[in-house]
């Protein structure tokens, strides 16, 4: 059966997904119970996932044309998923990030490929089974990335990252996000899941808010300060100062600002809101970089979804 996020999906549609997983480039025969696996994904992630291709191909050009000195370029993708999704428009299977990431030429150097779940990571690990030079690493992003894969991307060794962060809701620590800055050697997609915080945190009555999605936001954040972004202060007809919550752009934008004066990265995009069929933002995207010519890139990419 396929995995299904909305919890609506007929279990005789498995044998016509696996064969239509057949016809696909790069095609991996897998028994049908991995199909479990497979998360339904609406338009607006698989816009995002165009966007990761249609910057990864000039990415991986230019570092791999690179001489004196030769660059080693690598891809990280911290939630990884299976790589491979359902499309919930059309209920055919489409390329996650990690397939797109292996099909992109000329090749990356070397790729790690990060999940918790172990049927993704089992699933991740057939994708790569003839690919030396792919790491899949299963556990806790936060840890990993920061003890395992990021000291294999300094700068002063020539080694240079394009880092996906998608995180699975507020389950990114911002001393990731920190060191991605700090260390000059990455360029990082992420996903900043307003949504989620609307739901979870940024309430009318922020009072009620449950202590544990506070300290997920603070994680996430960094600090408190996500407070202030939140929400005005604003007088009531009472002369009671009430903090009133800020629309989902304004908070977008105070990270904005954080991404570049906290974390230290030169570049930063304009957060890319990524809607749902209701045309509701579900969370923003943002490019951060430390070169110009990549923010130039991102840029004239981001200019053909903005609309």
């Amino acid at each position: 059966m396929v995995a299904n996020t909305d919890g609506v999906e007929a279990a005789g549609e498995v044998n016509s997904l696996i064969s239509n997983l057949l016809s696909l480039p790069h095609r991996r025969i897998m028994p049908i119970e991995m199909a479990l696996v497979f998360d339904e994904i609406g338009k607006w992630s698989e816009i995002k996932l165009d966007i990761i291709e249609k910057y990864a191909l000039p990415y991986s050009k230019i570092l791999a044309s690179r001489k004196n000195p030769e660059f080693h370029h690598v891809y990280i993708d911290a939630f990884a998923g299976s790589g491979t999704h359902i499309s919930r428009t059309t209920r055919d299977p489409i390329r996650g990030s990690p397939q797109i990431a292996l099909d992109i030429k000329p090749h990356f150097k070397e790729y790690y490929f990060i999940d918790t779940d172990g049927a993704k990571v089992a699933e991740l690990n057939r994708l790569i089974s003839d690919r030396p030079e792919a790491h899949v690493l299963q556990g806790d992003c936060n840890s990993i990335l920061l003890t395992d894969v990021f000291p294999r991307v300094m700068y002063k060794d020539f080694r240079r990252g394009l880092c996906l962060l998608d995180p699975y809701g507020l389950d990114l620590d911002w001393k990731v996000i920190e060191t991605a800055g700090q260390m000059k050697s990455i360029d990082m997609i992420l996903n900043f899941p307003v949504m989620a915080m609307n739901r979870n945190v940024f309430w009318r009555n922020p009072e009620g808010v449950d202590p544990a999605d506070i300290l997920r936001m603070n994680t996430y954040w960094g600090d408190e300060s996500w407070k202030k972004a939140a929400y005005r202060p604003t007088p009531n007809l009472f002369g009671e100062v009430k903090g009133i919550k800020g629309n989902n752009r304004t908070i977008a934008l105070a990270f904005k600002k954080r991404l570049q004066d906290v974390a230290k990265f030169t570049y930063v995009s304009k957060p890319l809101p990524m809607r749902n069929s209701k045309s509701a933002t579900i969370y923003y995207l943002f490019f951060a970089t430390q070169q110009q010519i990549a923010n130039n890139i991102i840029t004239n990419i981001f200019k053909k979804y903005s609309g």
